[in-house]
């Protein structure tokens, strides 16, 4: 018997939607071609950075929550696999890595991640982006070397992250920063429009 796969948006079910780098032929998108629970606050899409749409199947037993698999055009290459919990109301962040491109889906809970780039060379210098993931948008955020990055819990008690990253953690390859600092001009707090 086959499964039948549930997405919140059939037509766009395992499609790599760039936030940063149109499709061949294109300009960079525009902020309105921006996947839903994402949000450019200043500069444009971060180049490099990704939001995949990813598959649950769901059934009487339970739910299969897809996050990457080797044969993903995505997929690059194995270094490590981890879960983090945060507590609601709590901000994990700010941190960078030199060579590890990091892979986030949230399995549990709902959470907003903060991405920056203060990369020297990227033609998206100065840009910062929101991008929510929780289960009513259920995908992958990959987020390339060198990119500041952190995200805050939003459901109680926790969320949960999985981070499916191309390099075996090792501290000294990456920077942290205070998630309050100024040196990233970003302010955590909820903003009720």
């Amino acid at each position: 018997m086959r499964r039948q796969v549930h997405h919140p948006d059939p037509e766009r079910e395992g499609r790599v939607t760039h936030t940063a780098c149109a499709p061949e032929g294109r300009a960079a998108l525009e902020e309105g071609e921006l996947p839903d629970g994402v949000r450019v606050v200043s500069g444009s899409p971060i180049d490099g950075v990704k939001v995949i749409p990813l598959r649950r199947i769901p059934d009487e037993r339970g739910t299969i929550f897809h996050i990457m698999s080797s044969k993903d055009p995505w997929f690059e290459r194995f270094g490590e696999i981890y879960c983090s919990t945060v507590y609601e109301g709590v901000i994990k962040g700010w941190h960078k890595h030199r060579e590890m491109t990091l892979n986030y889906a949230c399995l549990q809970g709902r959470v907003k991640c903060a991405v920056f780039d203060d990369r020297s060379a990227s033609p998206t210098k100065g840009s910062l982006m929101e991008v929510y993931l929780g289960p009513d948008c259920y995908s992958l955020l990959v987020i390339p070397p060198e990119v500041w990055n952190g995200f805050k819990g939003l459901q109680s008690p926790f969320s949960m992250i999985a981070n499916c990253c191309t390099h075996a953690h090792d501290p000294s390859r990456s920077e942290r920063l205070d998630p309050h600092s100024s040196v990233i001009p970003y302010d955590w707090a909820r903003k009720d429009h």
